[in-house]
């Protein structure tokens, strides 16, 4: 169980840290465009993942110094929280799939909509590059979810493994 904590640990502060940067640029996108409806939805989901991550730190504190008790919210908030995250971990995981299995021709749309067209930087590259960071970000949601989930029962459960 010591190897699971020691992983929930560090995915979470993995997570709390780019969860916070892409929850500021979809607030400062937000900001920019008026409150878009898909910007305010991605910044809840990605909030989500900040949120369950901070739960999961809480909840690691409590394994480990059994005086601190865990809040009466945490165990809600680990579950639900956590299946929100899930939500967003599987959403992207399909969309980094298809990103990196089509760069050629996501680059040439994403260049399309772009008004300064980047001189000299290979942007087939960096779309694949992107979409491989999304996908090896969302499988590290969904492991973290699951692991605190399982650290959840376990103290829960007062059973030793």
């Amino acid at each position: 169980m010591n190897n699971v904590l020691k992983t929930a640990t560090v995915l979470s502060w993995i997570n709390i840290v780019i969860g916070g940067l892409l929850v500021a640029g979809g607030l400062l996108g937000v900001a920019m465009t008026g409150g878009a409806l898909m910007m305010l939805i991605s910044v809840v989901l990605t909030g989500a993942i900040v949120l369950h991550s901070y739960a999961t730190l809480q909840l690691r504190k409590s394994i480990i110094d059994p005086d601190v008790p865990l809040g009466n919210q945490t165990p809600v908030g680990i579950r639900m929280v956590g299946f929100i995250a899930l939500f967003f971990a599987i959403l992207n995981i399909g969309n980094a799939v298809v990103i990196v299995q089509n760069a050629p021709e996501v680059a040439q749309q994403a260049l399309l909509n772009m008004p300064l067209k980047p001189d000299g930087i290979d942007f087939v590259t960096a779309v694949k590059a992107a979409g491989i960071f999304s996908l090896i970000f969302s499988i590290g949601i969904a492991v973290n979810v699951f692991l605190s989930i399982r650290l959840l029962r376990w103290y829960l459960g007062g059973k030793p493994e």
